[in-house]
């Protein structure tokens, strides 16, 4: 089992991790750059260790000062949270070389998955359906205006690695392909060291979905059910919720078990998300993979009951999933608001900066997770992501009267926030009707 795990990352999600490895009796040393020198969840760890200055290519990005920091606090294993080199292959290879248990995949399932290429080749081979596109990476330009034209437009260039957007271009005619094909490989070399693509058919108005699995190395896994996560601005979600609002019984088993089938097919252990995509008559695409745990997880945690950090740390250490699939129930609804140092009413500029005042919500069904406190300052070296607001009650409409609620409750000053940017969506006539598909927000709000 697990003694000693040290914590490869930042801010909310390293104080989510502490606070699981505290609970369950493991110790827990945290790295911090210069930049993150004096914030107040430093102190719940074990261990703090400095890797390095501000600069996240200096520090949270820096493989040697982390396994130099590892060595140190003489850990047994490392959790990387999201981001950073949350699916980094190398930094798992370097981890298992190392003797130092990762908390996450095998490094070859996370090479299958990280690549989309290679993630479709296994959902194909696992029979889940995939959105209609390229066999592989396209080197020509003239070969992937043919198969634009044969797929039919509109139609996506999608980087090979990475996401969040970054790599992928929409494009509805010959006129604009070359132009599009030419920034999603430059965007993706730049972003991911690769800047190979490819492409796919786009769904007009679908719903984001996505099914969160946990499996252990003794070849078992599990669903916690699918949260929606439609409410995108520019690919970057801002309000998630589960269950999906729109998904009868009977496909949401079917999407669920397609997502393990994915998840076994790639002999994956701990947690991940399977990603999908849903049209307009209920048709699920299997898009990609996420090998790690994910932002929105506590969706998940407040409908199911189980703490997902907890069972990443229990599997790494060789525990067996030991809960039956028909026990894991989903009760309620919960919903998560991302809250970014942003200024919506200025095309969600960042606004790093100190806060001088911050208020947090309570009351029944109200969960915040952040590392933030009053005289916190928001660096404009890293996301610029202050919380995540969560909500549950007994239904959709008492869940969207919550959030409102806590939103309207939160105060953080004197920096802009997308506070208000979330009650626009909540309040949205759209939104309450479920009526909305992933352009929702650029749409009709901003």
């Amino acid at each position: 089992m697990i003694s000693r795990v040290l914590i490869a990352n930042r801010g909310e999600i390293a104080l989510r991790i502490i606070r699981a490895c505290h609970e369950l009796d493991i110790e827990a040393v945290v790295v911090f750059s210069e930049a993150d020198r004096g914030e107040t969840y430093l102190e719940y760890a074990d261990e703090a260790i400095c890797i390095g200055p501000a600069e996240a290519a200096k520090s949270y990005l820096n493989i040697p000062a982390i396994m130099s920091a590892a060595e140190i606090a003489d850990v047994d294993a490392i959790h990387p949270g999201y981001g950073f080199l949350a699916e980094n292959q190398h930094f798992a290879e370097v981890c298992r070389d190392c003797g130092i248990v990762f908390i996450g995949p095998p490094v070859e399932a996370m090479q299958m998955l990280g690549d989309k290429i290679e993630a479709r080749k296994i959902a194909e081979k696992a029979k889940v359906p995939v959105v209609p596109g390229s066999e592989g990476a396209i080197d020509s330009e003239a070969e992937a205006l043919k198969l634009a034209e044969e797929i039919g437009y509109p139609v996506l260039v999608k980087a090979a690695s990475g996401g969040g957007g970054r790599g992928m271009r929409v494009v509805h005619n010959d006129m604009s392909f070359r132009s599009a094909f030419s920034a999603a490989r430059q965007e993706a070399e730049a972003a991911f060291g690769d800047g190979n693509v490819y492409l796919e058919k786009f769904i007009l108005e679908p719903r984001h979905v996505e099914v969160q699995v946990m499996a252990d190395s003794f070849g078992n896994a599990l669903h916690f059910y699918e949260r929606d996560c439609t409410i995108q601005r520019r690919h970057q979600k801002m309000v998630e919720e589960s269950p999906c609002p729109v998904l009868d019984e009977k496909t949401r088993e079917k999407l669920c078990s397609a997502a393990i089938r994915i998840i076994k097919q790639a002999n994956y252990e701990n947690a991940a998300t399977v990603e999908f995509l849903l049209d307009k008559d209920k048709n699920f695409y299997f898009i990609e993979a996420n090998a790690r745990i994910q932002v929105e997880h506590p969706v998940t945690e407040m409908v199911t009951g189980y703490d997902l950090i907890k069972w990443q740390l229990k599997v790494a250490g060789g525990h067996k999933l030991d809960i039956k699939q028909k026990n894991i129930k989903h009760r309620g609804v919960a919903i998560e608001c991302r809250i970014n140092a942003e200024d919506p009413e200025n095309n969600f500029s960042p606004c790093p900066g100190k806060i001088e005042q911050y208020v947090v919500p309570g009351g029944p069904g109200v969960r915040v997770d952040s590392h933030m406190c009053q005289g916190s300052v928001i660096s404009p070296n890293y996301d610029s992501m202050i919380c995540k607001l969560i909500v549950h009650n007994t239904d959709r409409a008492e869940a969207i009267n919550t959030m409102k609620r806590a939103l309207k409750e939160f105060i953080i000053s004197p920096i802009k926030t997308t506070i208000p940017a979330c009650l626009d969506i909540l309040s949205h006539n759209l939104y309450v009707k479920n009526k909305v598909d992933t352009s929702f927000v650029e749409r009709q709000l901003y």
